[in-house]
């Protein structure tokens, strides 16, 4: 009976041979041979193209014939041979990790990577199949990316060789520290000043000087294949006269843009010119045409995360923007926000709509995609997240069960069913919240879905199982004891918000102070030992290093009180913003102060003014201090007046009133008190506390849609 397959054979007295049409094909055939050979004990030698008797492995280039031709490669085989036909070398040298792939060889991070050992190797006779990927440009920013064989194997781009200039870069295209003292006009006018955060589209001399830069970028980035001209990460635009008529006619910022785009377009008609689709502009524009050498890369930062775009109507919206999108450009591209961005060692369940989402980026037409992820930094589950995408952004149709059994089972061994019923939990629990998921949320927003402590006892049950399932193995160990950190990162974050409570990181002694729970403080120590271990040298996007999380550990571990007006009632006669109630009224009298993260503990009034009254019970008090937060960067301000009043007697008295100076440019994060000493304070049935808000924003930090917040954590009387 014929054989149905090609079988290669590692024999010692015979050499196969990978026989190779040019030079060109060689750097293929090396990579080749340097993989086959660790498999075999009989090296693989490299020959020019002849047929031999033996089975043979034929690596061909056959450049393309039209400019209307994509590059690719396919893989084929006749009755003995089998062969690697690509249009380049790069197309090539995918060939070979997809022929590696088939025969179980496996890359799974930049440094671990599976060998199969075997006496042969087997492939189908006569048969043939094309590879074309899903998408034409496909970045990955994880950490493992910036590593050029694990870029290769996976078959990535790479924008930082790509790009002569990325990102946000109108700062970098007209920059404001050279141009905006003496010449204002260049740049945006907006809310009624010039505004150094976006550029003018309409003032030709700021054109001119931008197109200079873009021709120096050119000449010093030869080989660069798109340039970036696109908007600083701010919501400033244009609300110049000129720009307004553009922006009136064309349906938004987006429409003045454009128009200025087209300028530069038009300039340069042999680049590639790329533009970020971001908040403002996020919409396309309309009565308006983009030239054919814009690439438009939209940014749909507010998705919720926790389902599959396709399956949440509360996405649909974006689907009607990609249509609106295509109607102008074929040339659309997509940024993907794939983690917590606030938090990277923080659980994010979001890894089970990846497969459903790139299926729905093919089916829209998206021609390639930027996927944001830790970027350099090994945050939680770093290693499987990038494997996946990588794998997706090549083919959308993978079976995505499969490579995640088979990624799990090389990575974790023995532990790999125990992290898969981690994340199958986490993907559970997440979705029976019926809550959206966020990438600037956190462990503190999640502690009653799926961080809940609850859910945080059933994640540790199972990393003890997985831990205790390759306790003999150091490399696999170390995989899990990563996995912990997630664990520990949420605990220590939740114990601060509960402070005294259930869960808290304190206990109140005998005498009313609060200590921390023995052994906390060693535990958030080995945890920064181990993240700096591993390379973790950042906590999140902010840039908190784990040596500083240590260091405001031991700051909040510190930052308490003890007064009279502790647990004492509080009411609030104005209600707070209500993504910032903290625990509530009586988190204001709990004796533990708010520290840099406003997610902790702090109370916000968003556009109104905070009333609170607190319930005293005639106790004697001459002094009430009253901590606010200064977080200018994220519109929350000092007030502009504090006035107490006192109930006794069946009538509100005043008692006294604190104005502050104007505000000041400071985007330091810090507290402030403002003590009210007064001896009327003494002997009141109740105190109510007015807190004038800034009745607008501060020029510097004006834009349309929002608003100054006031914050408050601890309020705090006194008898001294």
């Amino acid at each position: 009976m014929a054989q149905s397959t090609i079988t290669i054979k590692d024999v010692l007295e015979d050499h196969n041979s990978i026989c190779i049409s040019n030079t060109n094909a060689l750097p293929a055939a090396k990579i080749l041979k340097k993989y086959l050979d660790k498999s075999f004990n009989n090296p693989f030698l490299i020959k020019d193209n002849f047929k031999t008797k033996k089975a043979s492995i034929h690596l061909i280039i056959e450049p393309l014939k039209s400019k209307k031709e994509e590059p690719s490669f396919y893989i084929k085989s006749d009755e003995k041979d089998i062969y690697l036909i690509a249009t380049n070398e790069q197309q090539l040298i995918y060939g070979v990790y997809t022929l590696l792939e088939e025969w179980g060889f496996r890359k799974f991070t930049a440094t671990h990577y599976y060998i199969p050992k075997t006496n042969q190797f087997i492939y189908p006779k006569n048969f043939k199949k094309t590879y074309r990927p899903s998408f034409e440009y496909r970045v990955l920013y994880y950490p493992d990316a910036f590593d050029k064989d694990f870029r290769e194997w996976h078959k990535l781009d790479w924008h930082k060789d790509d790009f002569s200039i990325w990102g946000h870069t109108f700062n970098e295209l007209l920059p404001s520290k050279l141009f905006f003292k003496n010449n204002p006009e260049y740049f945006a006018f907006y809310e009624g000043k010039r505004r150094a955060e976006s550029i003018c589209m309409t003032n030709d001399m700021a054109l001119q000087k931008i197109i200079a830069k873009i021709t120096q970028i050119i000449s010093d980035n030869p080989n660069a294949t798109f340039l970036s001209v696109s908007q600083n990460d701010d919501t400033v635009f244009c609300q110049c006269e000129k720009c307004s008529i553009l922006n009136k006619k064309h349906g938004g910022p987006q429409g003045s843009l454009y128009f200025f785009l087209n300028k530069i377009a038009k300039h340069f008609p042999k680049i590639k010119i790329v533009t970020l689709a971001y908040q403002h502009t996020f919409q396309p524009p309309i009565n308006l045409k983009i030239s054919p050498n814009i690439y438009t890369l939209v940014c749909p930062i507010e998705l919720n995360r926790a389902k599959s775009i396709s399956s949440d109507n509360n996405n649909l919206s974006i689907e009607k923007t990609l249509n609106n999108w295509r109607k102008l450009t074929p040339n659309l591209y997509l940024w993907d926000y794939t983690v917590q961005f606030s938090n990277y060692l923080s659980p994010f369940p979001n890894i089970n709509t990846f497969s459903e989402n790139y299926k729905y980026f093919k089916k829209q037409h998206i021609k390639g995609l930027f996927v944001q992820g830790y970027a350099d930094v090994p945050g939680d589950f770093s290693e499987l997240r990038q494997y996946l995408l990588a794998k997706l952004l090549w083919n959308a149709e993978i079976d995505i069960k499969a490579i995640t059994a088979d990624f799990l089972k090389g990575f974790y061994g023995n532990a790999a069913p125990y992290v898969q019923e981690y994340l199958n939990l986490l993907a559970i629990n997440q979705e029976q919240s019926k809550k959206a998921l966020d990438i600037y949320s956190g462990p503190i927003q999640n502690r009653n879905t799926f961080l809940s402590p609850k859910a945080m006892d059933e994640y540790d049950l199972l990393l003890n199982e997985a831990t205790i399932s390759v306790q003999q193995d150091s490399i696999l160990f170390n995989r899990i004891k990563k996995l912990r950190l997630a664990l520990e990162f949420v605990y220590f974050e939740q114990s601060k918000f509960y402070g005294t409570d259930t869960h808290g990181m304190f206990l109140t002694n005998s005498e009313g102070k609060k200590q921390l729970k023995p052994g906390l403080t060693e535990r958030v120590q080995q945890f920064t030992t181990v993240c700096n271990e591993l390379g973790i040298y950042e906590l999140s996007e902010d840039g908190i290093s784990p040596n500083k999380y240590y260091e405001n550990w031991l700051e909040i571990s510190k930052n308490t009180t003890v007064h009279l007006g502790e647990n004492l009632k509080v009411n609030f006669l104005t209600p707070p913003f209500p993504d910032f109630l903290g625990k509530g009224s009586a988190s204001l009298v709990d004796g533990i102060k708010g520290h840099t993260d406003y997610n902790m503990n702090w109370v916000g009034w968003y556009g109104n003014n905070p009333e609170i009254e607190i319930i005293t019970n005639k106790i004697a008090i001459n002094r009430i201090k009253i901590n606010f937060l200064d977080n200018q960067r994220n519109w929350i301000f000092i007030p502009r007046k504090i006035t107490v009043y006192g109930y006794i007697n069946n009538e509100w008295l005043f008692i006294n009133e604190v104005k502050n100076i104007a505000l000041k440019e400071n985007f330091e994060i810090k507290s402030k008190s403002i003590e009210i000493i007064d001896s009327k304070l003494s002997g009141l049935e109740r105190i109510k506390i007015e807190v004038e808000n800034q009745t607008e924003l501060p020029f510097w930090r004006t834009r349309k849609n929002k608003k100054p917040m006031v914050m408050i954590d601890e309020i705090e009387l006194y008898n001294q």
